[in-house]
């Protein structure tokens, strides 16, 4: 089925070309990182994670968010996601590698990751985070690749591919578990250490992806034809529109919690993020506002069925949505957890302009990715009749 990609418009050539110089402005300022080391970042000795560690948190749960399309169609046998499914799943396998990279880029020498293989430590949770987003990318090209096949040629994937697609969602909800208890796990850092980080991880992960899924999957159908049905848009509109809400009273509760016990170090975090703390008036406070504000407009969007159903009006909501999630979660987590620090001290911190450009390198990397898997799979599509 690779050939397929060799068979394109000169507009899928174009924005592989497209997305290849943007790829190759990272790599150019990955290399210049490589030279002068992780001080052309903005991170520092009090902020160690900055925004690299803050995308691989996003991305994994966007790569998490296939068990939305995945549990339903499998366990509850709602047919009308299997067209959308291979979807899923190759943009799990983007997402996944785009987590990979990012790790990558922010251990400075990226031999350093061989230490985590070579020298296995089972009492770190950076050893399992490592062992089930390798197991999560396996599982998914191994579905993926397998069912794909299967639907090319009109046949009914092998039974034993059955128990890797059930895998695939224990493992799912596995992979954004482990990465909260990285942040959990530390006791030092009060903004993140809470009981419900996984479930808050889990709700935003399983908004926010199927979310960007859809926006896709619209964009495609305007692009290329491809219909998932109405139904199908409708049913993961009102996953997406459940699961934000649960995002939304996940973090109000946080708030309660730190507001009416009076415990400061729960406190301080918060105040940073969204009015400043100690005389520090920070950056990120108007993102968090626009975070906050853009959450209620997209749930005031999404609960009435009457403006939901409406597909003028759902790209916007879901827009909206994704905004809101990406701010909240990869700014706001992050630079709340590492402000103040111990101490009680502020380090202000702020992303530098070649760590936004190998980000965004890494962006069009997994674009590419994604845009050669999901060719194929459109392709064979096609050739089966089921497009």
């Amino acid at each position: 089925m690779i050939e397929k990609v060799l068979k394109g418009s000169p507009a899928f050539y174009i924005w592989l070309l497209f997305l290849g110089g943007i790829a190759s402005l990272g790599v150019f300022a990955y290399i210049f990182q490589l030279k002068y080391g992780l001080t052309i970042t903005g991170m520092s000795r009090d902020v160690s994670w900055g925004l690299y560690i803050s995308q691989f948190t996003y991305f994994v749960g966007v790569a998490a968010s296939a068990v939305m399309l995945v549990l339903p169609a499998y366990f509850h046998h709602y047919k009308k996601f299997k067209k959308m499914i291979i979807l899923g799943e190759f943009m799990a396998i983007s997402a996944v590698l785009m987590c990979m990279l990012f790790i990558v880029t922010d251990m400075g020498q990226p031999q350093r990751m061989l230490n985590v293989i070579l020298h296995p430590t089972p009492n770190s949770i950076m050893f399992y985070d490592m062992m089930v987003l390798m197991g999560y990318l396996f599982i998914n090209a191994l579905v993926g690749w397998v069912t794909l096949e299967a639907e090319r040629h009109d046949v009914d994937p092998p039974k034993w591919i059955k128990f890797f697609i059930y895998l695939s969602v224990v493992w799912a909800f596995s992979i954004h578990t482990v990465t909260a208890f990285l942040y959990a796990g530390l006791p030092g850092r009060h903004y993140w250490l809470t009981a419900i980080m996984a479930a808050r991880f889990l709700s935003s992960a399983f908004a926010s992806g199927p979310a960007i899924l859809l926006l896709l999957v619209i964009a495609l159908r305007r692009l290329t034809g491809f219909d998932p049905g109405r139904e199908a848009i409708q049913t993961l509109t009102k996953i997406i529109t459940y699961a934000m809400a649960i995002n939304v009273f996940f973090f109000l509760l946080e708030v309660f919690t730190a507001f009416y016990s009076g415990m400061p170090g729960h406190q301080h975090p918060l105040t940073f993020l969204f009015v400043g703390h100690d005389g520090h008036a920070s950056w990120v406070v108007g993102w968090m506002w626009t975070a906050a504000v853009l959450a209620m407009l997209s749930l005031c969007l999404l609960i009435p069925p009457q403006i939901r159903d409406n597909e003028r009006v759902l790209p916007w909501a879901l827009g909206i949505l994704v905004i809101a999630s990406w701010i909240d979660k990869g700014l706001g987590l992050l630079i709340g957890g590492f402000t103040p620090n111990p101490f009680e001290t502020v380090t202000e911190y702020a992303p530098s302009f070649p760590e936004i450009l190998v980000t965004v390198g890494v962006y069009a990397i997994g674009l590419m990715v994604l845009s050669v898997l999901w060719k194929i799979a459109l392709d064979v599509k096609k050739e089966a009749g089921t497009f």
